[in-house]
């Protein structure tokens, strides 16, 4: 088998594997660990379950907004506007969108499209750096 051959067949129906896997998943899961304490501490102190389901259902949600808009774009059709895609990410499926990101190698040399995604996920910390260490009163639910 030529190495040509064999580069085609390693890789997935979405561009082949993920480079440099553990260095990325070691970067998903420090910008996830805020939020995710967070959330679990709000939970288990009674105050809202909200934010932890609306990371996961809308991070599933953002995954497959990635996708659909991933199989938009190979056929050339009417694709989802980047602006629903950030949205969604601000709504709290930035984790998913991270992932789809990589799993898909869907929009990620665009620039200035990357710039507002790492944006909302700066926001996010930022979130939970005020509700986890500052003392912000703000309640959730």
């Amino acid at each position: 088998m030529s190495d040509a051959r064999a580069r085609r067949q390693d890789r997935g129906p979405y561009g082949g594997r993920i480079q440099h896997l553990k260095l990325k998943l070691f970067v998903w899961l420090i910008v996830c660990a805020l939020p995710l304490s967070g959330s679990l501490s709000m939970w288990l102190r009674g105050i809202s379950l909200l934010p932890l389901a609306a990371y996961g259902i809308v991070s599933v949600l953002a995954f497959f907004l990635y996708w659909a808009d991933k199989r938009k774009a190979r056929a050339e059709a009417w694709r989802t506007p980047e602006n629903v895609l950030h949205a969604v990410e601000l709504a709290g499926g930035w984790p998913g969108a991270l992932i789809a990101q990589q799993v898909l190698r869907h929009k990620t040399r665009k620039v200035s499209f990357q710039v507002l995604f790492w944006v909302i996920v700066a926001l996010h910390q930022v979130f939970w750096i005020d509700q986890l260490f500052l003392g912000s009163s703000l309640s959730l639910g």
